[in-house]
């Protein structure tokens, strides 16, 4: 005969069998962890990638409340080759001076570094790793997008918070919220103040002049930017985390 507390123990079991949802109904969540684009964002950015025929940088602005949502792409000065990206360090901190200047926070603008590939692999290459760990190595978070001319895609997060780690998340373009119509006068104004060949600084060491905007430097005084920032450790920007 079983006892009492036996028997109450035997009801608990059966009650948290009933309970129980069959493992083929079990659903798991959806990782939320994605970067989204507005597809403005994303227009813009296709327009960089096949403007030219070198890679193309920038970065990724965010709104505060939701900071895995690129709302717009802005590139800075720099260099580019078929394989590689220098950015200006004078550019890059003009451009964090202007965006703290409108109210926003380094984590809204400078954590998501967005380049293309002209080829038609997104994989980055051992210079994308060594720019990666060393420009982003000390923030708490970032991320890395590298945008493919076949159209392929690779973004990986990574974090410094506790042991650190980082780990590949998926991309979509987000049409759920409003966003801007396309303004291509102002992406060309934008590609051509920032992005500079090795053809045009070929041009500049034969005695042209570099146009940027209204103004027209001389050679000397470009190329004098150029190598400095080339010679300099990692022409990227400098050691401080964001």
């Amino acid at each position: 005969m079983k006892t009492p507390s036996t028997q109450l123990k035997n009801r608990r079991l059966k009650l948290r069998r009933l309970l129980r949802r069959p493992r083929e109904n079990r659903v798991r969540p959806r990782s939320r962890t994605r970067l989204r684009f507005s597809p403005t964002a994303w227009a813009k950015l296709l327009y960089f990638r096949d403007r030219g025929g070198t890679e193309v940088g920038g970065f990724g602005v965010t709104p505060a409340a939701d900071l895995l949502y690129v709302e717009d792409v802005r590139l800075v000065g720099q260099a580019c080759t078929v394989v590689s990206v220098a950015f200006d360090d004078l550019s890059v901190a003009e451009f964090f001076d202007e965006q703290v200047d409108t109210g926003r926070r380094p984590a809204q603008f400078g954590r998501i570094w967005i380049h293309t590939h002209p080829g038609e692999s997104a994989e980055p290459s051992c210079v994308d790793e060594e720019t990666f760990a060393r420009a982003f190595g000390n923030s708490d978070w970032s991320v890395m997008f590298i945008l493919a001319c076949g159209g392929r895609t690779y973004c990986r997060l990574q974090f410094s918070i506790g042991p650190g780690g980082d780990f590949q998340i998926p991309v979509a373009i987000d049409f759920d919220r409003d966003f801007a119509p396309s303004d291509f006068k102002s992406w060309a104004l934008e590609y051509a103040n920032c992005v500079r060949t090795a053809e045009e600084f070929d041009c500049l060491e034969r005695g042209d002049g570099l146009q940027v905007g209204d103004a027209i430097f001389g050679p000397k005084q470009v190329l004098d930017v150029f190598q400095e920032s080339v010679q300099r450790k990692g022409p990227f920007f400098d050691e401080r985390p964001f």
